[in-house]
């Protein structure tokens, strides 16, 4: 193939916002910058005969003096969209032949792009690389191809992941024909790429190191021989995995950036996808409606797992709830007054709880079980509490843990660590496990309890031990809470204690009391509440109008539809099923939960792979889902078949294994979820 001069181009891609490492191309090496350093070293390409840094347009500042400076063009174009930006660069510059090198190789060998551009003038084929089988170190990375594959490219790119990386329709398209160039030996496991800051480190000792020879322009095989004489100058790095970022979804990718920019990378841990899928669950959304969720990318999936961590009964943005709440926004969501939607709230709340006289709002699930806490503290002149089952991440709950680290495994998760909490309130949490009322007994004798905090249900629900839990709290003169948060409104319009006619003393209601929008409540006895009115439980954004808003209306529809018979017909069903499959492969597990909220209980050695494989699995036919359902009115049963029929896949697959294998671990694309709090960090 023989080329007219002018027509092979270098593009090469750089920015600054990287998610590893932020600005990793304006550092310095030598008092040069590294992406100077790194265009240098391909200007010694002799086939080449056209550099071009195509760069997000709002990074042009910092580039264009670079290109200057070193002599070569510069564009500017979309920052997410890099495909299209490459493509308008070649464009502009009449590049017919593209060399493509993205700004994290800076110790690319400029002899390999040579190879790279003459084995594609000598094989006719539309797309060369050495990145297709691995054997070239990371970092050393190029890949070659014409503007009309390009062109191409971006008539078939869909996804954000494919206008992201510029050659993954090239490399999956089996329409264009390709070719690999190996190294003559595998160097794949040898990092010399720039994503993080122990890469930055070995690179700079690398350029340093060259430098002081006055080996300007060190080769692969200088690098080579430089690792096999020091190789402990290469472990620095080692632990990074190749390619880590062209693995990722675009979510997974904006994942990173939170992790370095927000403390624990978000809000809720219930959240976050190593818990669920790491490496491939997709983190972030655009759009949620009924139960189905779009992310980033446009994919849409159905929700028929968490359901926003259960706080969308109705399904997610209904249409009344949210009209409801624009009409409000309107009016002014905050001023200097209270707004008249609380006082309505407190009314109907009273009314669905005629045992109660009185009612404190916030916007938290933690919050509120704070302020039930300080209440009840405050009424039964004693600080000491027997509590069972999760109710937030506040100190007083924590405090559990000072003394016996494992207090809590069985309350919420194991690794809890209670740094951070004062160590003073470790003698006044006392958890009690569900259904062990020898123990409770023991705990109030031993430790003067004044205050019983527990849910009213979660792994299972027991009415008999509830009862003798009001009866102990009567006859002891103990303040008895009951968490609601969860089980509210899910079997009953109102706690799931108005179904069992056992009533508390305060009750703390949230999650799906309105639909999505932050509103919760604690509703007492007006005898217990009123004597807290000297306490100080004030907060300025508890006073917006748009938690009330949201929750008149989600009551509305509640009670109009019946919506805690519907999902809980509809939790039964489910359940049913899933037990039929459970016994027709003969598998270890539970379910455990009640009607409306179904939990997989894996009784295996190892149940985190069960229930990553399940997600796993589930993700790849577009349902979001792991081993806990929360079951809304949007959910039909048509969305619970496919559901149905996936899993009896997925079940006769597990049961093959563990008959063949007696074990599941080799089935997993990807590292297994995190069960443990501190592996998280």
């Amino acid at each position: 193939m023989n080329l007219p001069k002018k027509n092979v181009s270098v593009i090469i891609e750089a920015r600054l916002n990287s998610s590893r490492f932020p600005k990793k191309l304006s550092k310095k090496i030598l008092g040069k910058y590294i992406i100077a350093q790194q265009i240098n070293r391909i200007k010694k390409c002799k086939e080449v005969d056209k550099i071009i840094l195509a760069s997000p347009t709002k990074d042009s500042l910092f580039f264009k003096k670079i290109c200057k400076q070193e002599n070569i063009e510069y564009f500017g174009g979309d920052e997410n969209n890099v495909l299209n930006r490459v493509y308008l660069a070649a464009k502009k510059f009449n590049s017919k032949i593209i060399v493509r090198c993205t700004g994290d190789c800076p110790v690319i060998d400029p002899r390999i792009i040579d190879e790279l551009i003459l084995k594609y003038k000598k094989n006719n084929v539309n797309f060369i690389s050495n990145t297709l089988k691995l054997s070239y170190p990371d970092g050393m990375d190029a890949s070659i191809f014409s503007i009309k594959e390009l062109r191409y490219s971006i008539k078939k790119a869909k996804t954000q992941i494919e206008k992201e990386n510029i050659t993954k329709v090239l490399r999956e398209d089996k329409n264009i024909t390709k070719k690999n160039m190996l190294y003559k030996n595998n160097y794949s496991d040898l990092r010399l790429t720039l994503d993080e800051e122990d890469d930055y480190i070995l690179i700079k000792n690398i350029y340093e190191y060259f430098f002081s020879k006055k080996n300007y322009y060190f080769s692969l095989e200088d690098i080579i021989k430089y690792k096999t004489n020091n190789p402990k100058i290469f472990n620095i790095n080692e632990h990074i995995k190749r390619n880590m970022g062209s693995k990722l979804n675009y979510g997974q990718k904006k994942w990173i950036t939170a992790k370095n920019t927000i403390l624990g990378g978000n809000m809720l841990l219930s959240k976050k996808p190593e818990r669920i899928l790491p490496e491939r669950w997709p983190v972030y959304y655009k759009k949620a409606k009924g139960s189905y969720i779009w992310d980033l990318e446009n994919n849409k999936y159905l929700d028929l797992g968490l359901m926003g961590v259960g706080t969308n009964i109705l399904g997610y943005s209904n249409k009344l709830v949210d009209a409801a709440v624009s009409k409000s926004i309107n009016k002014g969501n905050m001023s200097s007054l209270n707004c008249i939607e609380e006082v309505e709230l407190s009314k109907k709340l009273l009314s669905i709880n005629p045992w109660a006289g009185m009612v404190k709002f916030a916007r938290t699930g933690g919050e509120a079980n704070s302020i039930a806490v300080r209440i009840a503290r405050v009424a039964a002149k004693n600080e000491n509490i027997a509590v069972c089952g999760y109710h937030g991440w506040h100190d007083w709950y924590l405090a559990a843990n000072i003394q016996n680290k494992k207090a809590l495994n069985n309350h919420l998760m194991k690794g809890l660590n209670p740094i951070g909490v004062p160590s003073k309130l470790k003698s006044t949490i006392f958890p009690f496990e569900y259904n062990d009322l020898k123990n409770l007994k023991k705990i109030i004798r031993k430790n003067k309890i004044g205050i019983i905090k527990m849910e009213v249900a979660r792994s299972f629900e027991s009415p008999l031990f509830l009862k003798k839990i009001r009866k102990i709290c009567d006859e002891k003169k103990i303040i008895l809470i009951f968490d609601e948060c969860t089980s509210g409104f899910r079997e009953t319009f109102g706690g799931l204690h108005l179904k069992y006619k056992v009533n508390p003393d305060i009750a703390v209601y949230g999650k799906a009391l309105g639909n999505g929008y932050a509103i919760t409540s604690v509703v007492g006895k007006k005898e217990i509440m009123k004597k807290s009115v000297n306490s100080f439980i004030s907060s300025t954004f508890w006073t917006e109008r748009i938690g009330p808003t949201a929750a008149l209306k989600t009551l509305e529809i509640m009670e109009k539809k019946k919506t805690w018979k519907d999902i809980t017909k509809k939790g039964k069903f489910l359940r049913f099923e899933i037990k039929k499959l459970i016994k027709k492969y003969k598998l270890k597990i539970e379910l455990t939960g009640i009607a409306p909220i179904i939990r997989f209980k894996f009784n295996y050695k190892t149940p985190e792979i069960y229930k990553t494989y399940l997600a796993q699995e589930f993700l790849k036919e577009k349902i979001l889902t792991t081993d806990l359902i929360f079951i809304s009115i949007s959910h039909d049963l048509k969305s619970m078949r496919k559901y149905l029929f996936i899993l009896n896949k997925i079940f006769k697959k597990i049961k093959i294994h563990l008959k063949r294998y007696k074990k599941i671990n080799h089935l997993l694309e990807v590292p297994v979820a995190e069960v443990e709090f501190g592996r998280l960090n």
